[in-house]
């Protein structure tokens, strides 16, 4: 974009050539996926922060994929030209997923999932290592309760799936049209989605869940269903209401940057959806060109799996 706005503001721009640096890989991009995160970026939600860089133009997208075109002088990876991989996208500005080359840490690379293509594999980086943080930061032991709203999105379904393979018992949400979607992700228990969904947990926990993954932005509503002592993580900031806090809730607000160049956790990823252990969702696949009509549809709802831009 060169202003902040709604789906329109997004449109096609040449931008210099970017060379890599030691320590960094330079990827030509074949697939970019589309998340709520960058519509935000996009609005100019994220601009508003303090120290958010005001340069133009911002080119949203954190999550990549293509193949490695150029090597930092220096820079100690397995990866090579040639190599197809998939990559985590912190955007600053003009450094965006949305673009055809881009330079990234070699650690925030890992190779592309055997028999995924590329589309698939820009879905996994983002989310997969978000899911993967919420839970390292909850660390709940294997047999422990685990609660999941937005549990058929991008986040919560490798939130249930990880957790399941952590060993923990997964109770999460799903509308109706979602429930065998959401059972096949491994969730042991479903409950209806929306209002209901702590008191429902309740009934069937009565000293509360373990642990809860609030990808529905839900906040208090739901961090009551945690017992005494349990812990609450969220994609969005938010730190707990008094309540909660008076009862030693823990709330772990988990932000991605913080694992953006854990090339192990990523690679780890990479593994498990080779084993099928996590699943790579593609709702759809539109030119890069059609960008505004992504976000567009994202903002409309219901999507389930990830939008990809190609390029």
């Amino acid at each position: 974009m060169t202003e902040f706005g709604g789906p329109e503001a997004l449109h096609l721009l040449d931008v210099p050539e970017v060379h890599a640096g030691p320590g960094e890989v330079r990827l030509r991009v074949t697939a970019a996926a589309v998340s709520p995160t960058d519509t935000y970026a996009r609005n100019g939600t994220y601009a508003q922060r303090p120290g958010a860089p005001q340069e133009m133009p911002w080119i949203p997208g954190m999550d990549v994929a293509g193949v490695v075109d150029e090597v930092g002088e220096g820079t100690d990876t397995p990866l090579s030209v040639g190599d197809r991989v998939m990559g985590i996208v912190v955007p600053v500005g003009a450094h965006g997923g949305y673009r055809e080359q881009i330079v990234l840490p070699a650690a925030s690379v890992a190779p592309v999932p055997a028999g995924a293509d590329d589309a698939a594999a820009s879905t996994l980086p983002m989310n997969g290592l978000t899911a993967r943080l919420a839970l390292d930061r909850m660390g709940l032991a294997p047999g422990q309760v685990l609660a999941v709203t937005g549990a058929a999105g991008a986040f919560g379904g490798y939130v249930v799936q990880l957790a399941k393979v952590d060993g923990l018992v997964v109770v999460a949400d799903a509308a109706e049209a979602d429930r065998e979607l959401v059972r096949s992700l491994g969730a042991d228990v479903v409950l209806d989605r929306g209002a209901g969904f702590a008191d429902a947990v309740l009934d069937r926990y009565p000293g509360g869940v373990d642990g809860l993954a609030d990808g529905s932005l839900q906040g208090a509503e739901v961090a009551r269903a945690v017992r005494d002592g349990g812990v609450v993580t969220t994609v969005r900031g938010y730190r707990g209401e008094d309540d909660a806090l008076a009862r030693g809730v823990r709330f772990e607000p988990v932000m991605v940057r913080d694992y953006a160049q854990n090339a192990a956790a990523l690679d780890t990823l990479r593994a498990q959806a080779e084993a099928g252990e996590v699943t790579l969702r593609v709702a759809d696949v539109l030119p890069a060109a059609e960008g505004a009509t992504a976000h567009a549809r994202l903002e409309a709802g219901g999507v389930r799996g990830r939008l990809v831009l190609q390029f």
